[in-house]
């Protein structure tokens, strides 16, 4: 059976644990990294890691890009949102619907 992981801070992770999802607490985009790297994620379907540390691990997240398991998700952190997430997204929208429906 596959699970969900969350990766980020302490503090922005932690009620995701709450909820009985696994969480990873890293120090910084190196750990975040290895998690991603590393067979830790082998079990799980979904991965969601905080936009502040997608953002300085962005080679690891590539490798799951067109992998089948683990999706990659972003979701903002304690600091709030970047918007990298949802741009993302309406990048994805656009070309599998051939038009940006979200509007900028």
């Amino acid at each position: 059976m596959y699970k969900i992981g969350v990766i980020g801070d302490r503090i922005s992770v932690q009620g995701f644990a709450a909820v009985g999802l696994t969480t990873f607490a890293v120090n910084g985009p190196e750990e975040a990294s290895e998690i991603l790297k590393g067979t830790e994620v082998q079990d799980y379907a979904v991965i969601y890691i905080t936009e502040q540390l997608a953002a300085q691990c962005e080679a690891a997240i590539a490798m799951h890009r067109y992998s089948r398991t683990p999706a990659v998700i972003l979701i903002p952190g304690k600091e709030g949102s970047l918007g990298i997430g949802l741009r993302q997204v309406g990048k994805r929208v656009e070309k599998a619907v051939g038009s940006n429906i979200f509007g900028d």
